[in-house]
């Protein structure tokens, strides 16, 4: 349904950021009920029924708990089987080697396993491929390391699901090894002692929406009952899983995987233990970058996240679970700041290559192609997946950018948006011939092209590009909530909306439009961010921010001062040294067909 304020005048609303503005389908019944059932608000009992939420599942909702959401462990194939394994390790005092991957998720996953590992006195090993010499996934050349160091059994976690080459290797080396991973499978699995995965293709789960930090978890449940059920614990204490909840959410909310059901209870436990976390390298990082907290989700995803997967980018990739996993305050404090430093040089070489690709895709964007390609030489492989979201932020296309290795093939990343399954079609690419490697899910995906091949694999995803769209992409819509005026934007409103956190895929945060709001002492602040007043035309008014707006259109309205604007935006609760105030952050604004 298209929002204009008022409705009947929606044909005459021009957005300013060229985003057609769309109200969120909502039952209007649930709605109501929903708000008369719980006390709540009309408007906030819309925003539950807008994202699926029964009256009967409210309260789990805004009190998410792990226990009302996790099924038995065992309900995963090969679960009982590696869980059992696992607990053969601990009560034997057997070295366990864990390869895990270089970005935030598999980070988190190794560190929550060697913890849990550390914990019952197991020691453990961590190898960490490198991005340019090994590329994802467990390299057969750590694993014979982890065979050399004497390690018969091994974790790899937040890959593996396709590694065949590699699991084939790692069986002739005398290798057990269990697979912990949530990418997409295709019908044949590699050999591997157990391969635990909730989107296997023989696998039924509600767990389909978890990151590798997450099945994790769910696999140390399981480890832990084994071991309970061997009577592990009468003569020593039973590991607290929820100690390290906050690892837990930290790669679910980095490695941007739907926050409903589990993961959001994930998240939201998580942030709390975060606060009196048992893991200092995090509250060290935290204080490196100058935040409170971390106390939001948006805290983990775009100030920690950034900063731990900096390591894996720039060629120091177990920098991020050596800090994860570390004690020693020197030691977390030299991680933490070259963490820092890393990501710092991580931005500049990230804005060179979006300079770069923005070039590359301009000729793209005329033609109206349905997908992006770019790639060039002198690209870092570490930042090709950030600029692919960029692209896709930008343009609201599937975007591919990838870096030439000097060797006749292109490394890279994709990303995509909602309806193109990225995943999928670079895996369908891979068994077509077109690919040399490559996997994903539905948003992200790597691959591996050899020069020749590049224009048939461009063909192959315009194809299946045009049978998803009908056409080129169309804008993405901004999805909006309902509407609200300048005095409805209360304290109360906002903390009640602070609940619905967090906000992530799967559950977004709510936006309104504001429908008499008056533009007052609009400013530049920072770089470019606009801050202003809004009254309201019946009276009331908002503090309001819109940022990196100065120098858009957006921006140049608010500056303006126009007499009345419709905006776009998020109501939201500020935190500040134990001082609470509401605060509007403008978004898109359209110009009253009036005037």
């Amino acid at each position: 349904m298209t929002l204009a304020p008022p409705a009947e005048r929606a044909a005459e609303t021009i957005s300013l950021t060229g985003r057609p503005w769309r109200l969120r389908d909502a039952p209007a019944g649930r709605a109501l009920a929903i708000a008369q059932r719980h006390g709540l608000p009309e408007v906030v009992g819309r925003v539950l029924a807008a994202r699926g939420v029964t009256v009967a599942e409210v309260p789990h909702h805004l009190t998410p708990r792990i226990r009302d959401w996790l099924p038995d462990p065992s309900h995963l194939r090969d679960m009982d089987r590696a869980a059992g394994r696992l607990a053969d390790a601990v009560l034997r005092r057997e070295p366990v080697g864990i390869l895990t991957d270089y970005d935030v998720d598999g980070a988190s996953a190794a560190a929550l396993l060697g913890r849990w590992l550390g914990a019952l006195d197991v020691s453990f090993r961590v190898v960490v491929p490198d991005r340019l010499e090994h590329g994802y996934g467990p390299h057969p050349a750590l694993l014979a390391t982890l065979a050399e160091a004497g390690i018969r059994l091994v974790l790899v976690l937040d890959a593996g699901t396709t590694a065949f080459a590699a699991l084939e290797e790692a069986r002739r080396l005398g290798l057990e090894v269990v697979v912990v991973d949530h990418h997409q499978a295709e019908e044949a699995l590699p050999p591997a002692f157990a391969l635990v995965n909730p989107n296997r293709r023989d696998q039924a789960s509600p767990l389909g929406h978890l990151a590798a930090v997450g099945v994790t978890f769910v696999l140390l449940v399981a480890a832990n009952r084994e071991l309970r059920r061997r009577g592990a614990f009468t003569d020593r204490t039973e590991p607290d899983l929820r100690a390290w909840l906050d690892l837990v959410a930290l790669g679910t909310v980095c490695d941007v995987v739907p926050l409903t059901g589990l993961n959001r209870a994930f998240v939201a436990q998580g942030l709390k233990v975060a606060t009196r976390s048992r893991v200092p390298g995090l509250a060290e990082l935290a204080r490196v970058a100058r935040i409170e907290g971390p106390g939001e989700a948006r805290h983990l995803g775009y100030v920690l996240g950034p900063r731990l997967n900096a390591g894996g980018r720039l060629g120091a990739s177990d920098l991020a679970v050596r800090l994860l996993l570390a004690e020693d305050e020197e030691e977390v404090a030299r991680l933490a700041a070259e963490l820092d430093r890393l990501n710092r040089r991580r931005q500049e070489l990230e804005q060179r290559v979006l300079e770069a690709a923005l070039a590359c895709v301009r000729p793209q964007l005329e033609r109206d192609r349905p997908v992006l390609f770019a790639a060039g030489g002198g690209w870092h492989p570490g930042v090709v997946g950030i600029v692919a979201g960029r692209l896709t932020e930008r343009f609201d296309r599937p975007s591919f950018v990838g870096g030439h290795d000097g060797r006749g093939h292109v490394r890279g990343s994709a990303r995509s948006v909602e309806g193109f399954d990225v995943g999928a079609a670079v895996i369908a690419a891979r068994r077509a011939g077109l690919l040399e490697a490559g996997g994903g899910h539905e948003l992200a995906a790597g691959f591996t092209l050899a020069d020749g091949k590049r224009e048939a694999f461009l063909d192959f995803l315009a194809e299946r590009a045009h049978h998803v769209f009908r056409g080129p992409p169309e804008r993405r819509p901004l999805w909006l909530d309902g509407h609200l005026t300048t005095r409805g934007v209360r304290l109360d409103l906002a903390r009640l909306l602070a609940r619905l956190a967090p906000f992530g895929p799967g559950n977004p945060e709510p936006r309104f439009a504001l429908v008499d709001a008056i533009p007052r002492g609009a400013r530049v602040v920072g770089r470019d961010h606009v801050r202003l007043w809004l009254a309201g035309t019946g009276g009331g008014g908002v503090e309001a921010i819109a940022f990196r707006s100065a120098g858009t259109p957006l921006g140049e309205a608010l500056l303006a001062g126009r007499t009345r604007l419709w905006l776009a935006g998020r109501v939201v609760l500020d935190r500040w040294q134990r001082r609470e105030r509401v605060r509007f952050v403008v978004e898109d604004a359209a110009v009253p067909a009036e005037g």
